[in-house]
């Protein structure tokens, strides 16, 4: 699970009139922009194929095992091929595997690698690369966000908890071209599992010489399309193409820059600078005047993703008891964000996993059709059962990571929330920090996402196993553990969805979340750039990009 140049063609966005009409709307001139610009990356030649990302927050890491948000999945995508890919539009296809079939019993998979295979450095690229990487994915020490994904892989559960050793996970190199992966039972989301770019074949060569330092620009061999270049912090990450990826004729790009601009109106104010060709995210507050002005840059589509607030579980936080949570829960007016707040096509949240996915089979809040008045009024009682109220107020601590539009949610909670006696006090910081923080049960009620890696339901639900590293709330149910484990065991399609529904109504029926809406994604990407396509994983690998220069 996963908790965004100069313009080529100037004509693409209108450049001058563009300017002249965000410096009004916005506050500030894109020359005094490009004035304020630390980066070192200097201007594109007409000619060059060079792809400048608003990209989001610093990545805290290139490891692709140690890696968990959007922004940096999109490098590593770059950097690293699986054994499945994804094509443009979001389809799954031949990877560094060109061809792969199950047994009959859907235990045993074989996956056959493409002929001739290297990194970047020129080492043959093998089958046992791809059974180092999955050994590491699930070794302990690694500690990946996604490892229980892979429990269908014998002893997968055993390796990830330090009771086998890595070498008894059920993965095999009978050759050089050839992995075999054996499954304790069959699984739905194997092929999807392995197109995550966690699951791609690793350089055990360069990891044995460098150990963790083998992700530094002068260390790192990579099999995708694109190799690392310079990883300045806060600054840049420069990506160029990699003459040994085996379609490297496909790649046009000569550069792709990764910028951390975490604020979605520095990214605007990047982009009108020329200083970017995708910025992604938008600000709410600027919505409709981009939909005005921007209409062939903007792509505003729902995304398979849930935007939420997660609560500690943990003894002593004030949030522990579900009254509380539950009393939050009913005095948030969702629609209220999704329409006032951000406007931008979101859907209220009354579930946790997004309608868009078909596994979603009606788990709702049973609160969902009550009146403001019935909510506010239960929820007052269940606050003062637990002791709080206006007169004896509840203080709490609200974590966000650094973004205006999580900013202005997280202040209209603390409002809704105000009536009940709640005092909200705010703390935001960098995403990186942010996560961290979460995942080590260091806050009380914090701000979350989840993009899904996989289409489905299970994706969503099994992060909040007790065994699961995303398990943020720190929930320990033995009757929830039992329905994830069902739900990746079972082979009837009805049965299985059953199971998920029950996961999804047990997050809601004991207020483990907030939920507040559906992802809806929307970036701005200069009409001068072809083959980037809207999908529901929102997945845009920069192979598939070419830049129009002949403006």
């Amino acid at each position: 699970m996963s908790p965004t140049s100069p313009m080529q063609c100037a004509a693409s966005l209108g450049a001058g009139l563009l300017l002249s009409v965000l410096s009004l709307s916005l506050g500030a001139s894109g020359s005094a922009m490009a004035a304020q610009a630390t980066s070192s990356i200097s201007p594109a030649s007409q000619d060059e194929q060079i792809l400048r990302i608003a990209n989001g927050a610093e990545p805290g890491s290139l490891d692709p095992q140690q890696t968990s948000g959007t922004w940096e999945t999109r490098i590593v995508r770059d950097l690293f091929e699986p054994l499945i890919a994804y094509s443009a539009d979001g389809e799954l296809i031949p990877g560094l595997a060109e061809r792969w079939e199950s047994s009959a019993s859907g235990l045993r998979w074989t996956f056959h690698l493409r002929e001739g295979l290297e990194w970047s450095d020129g080492t043959p690229l093998t089958a046992e690369d791809a059974v180092f990487a999955l050994r590491r994915l699930l070794t302990p020490a690694t500690a990946a966000h996604n490892a229980t994904l892979y429990y269908p892989i014998v002893n997968a559960r055993a390796v990830n908890t330090g009771t086998l050793p890595p070498d008894q996970l059920g993965v095999a190199a009978p050759d050089a071209q050839t992995l075999t992966i054996t499954l304790s039972h069959p699984s739905a989301t194997l092929a999807q599992t392995l197109a995550m770019s966690e699951a791609a074949p690793l350089p055990r060569h360069v990891i044995a010489a460098n150990g963790a330092d083998w992700t530094r620009p002068a260390n790192m061999v990579t099999s995708g399309a694109f190799v690392l270049k310079e990883w300045a912090p806060q600054s840049h990450i420069t990506l160029t193409p990699n003459a040994r990826y085996h379609g490297a004729q496909n790649v046009t790009l000569d550069e792709v820059v990764y910028l951390p601009i975490e604020e979605s109106h520095a990214a605007l104010n990047r982009l009108r600078a020329g200083e970017v060709e995708i910025a992604y995210g938008v600000p709410a507050s600027h919505y409709a005047w981009i939909q005005d002005n921007l209409a062939e840059a903007l792509h505003t589509y729902p995304i398979l993703g849930e935007y939420f607030y997660v609560f500690n579980l943990r003894e002593g936080s004030p949030v522990a008891d579900r009254r509380i949570r539950r009393a939050l829960n009913l005095a948030t007016r969702r629609e209220v964000i999704t329409e006032r707040i951000l406007g931008m096509g979101q859907i209220p949240s009354w579930h946790f996993v997004p309608e868009a996915l078909s596994e979603h089979q009606g788990a709702r809040f049973d609160f969902a059709d009550w009146s403001m008045d019935r909510r506010m009024a239960k929820a007052r009682e269940l606050m003062a059962d637990a002791g709080y109220g206006p007169d004896h107020p509840l203080e709490l601590t609200l974590r966000y990571n650094t973004l205006e539009d999580h900013k202005k949610i997280a202040v209209a909670l603390g409002a809704m929330w105000k009536p009940l006696g709640v005092q909200v006090t705010l703390t935001n910081t960098e995403a990186a920090v942010h996560y961290r923080d979460l995942a080590l049960g260091d806050f009380e009620v914090g701000r979350y996402g989840m993009i899904a890696t996989i289409a489905d339901a299970y994706d969503f639900l099994n992060a909040f196993s007790s065994d699961n590293t995303s398990n943020a709330p720190g929930l320990s149910s033995p009757a929830y553990d039992a329905l994830i484990e069902a739900a990746a065991r079972e082979g009837d399609d009805d049965a299985r969805r059953q199971q998920l529904h029950d996961a999804e109504q047990y997050l809601l029926d004991n207020d483990v979340v907030l939920p507040l809406y559906d992802y809806v994604t929307s970036s701005l990407v200069d009409p001068a750039i072809s083959g980037w396509a809207p999908n529901a994983l929102d997945v845009h690998p920069s192979r598939y990009l070419h830049i129009d220069t002949s403006h």
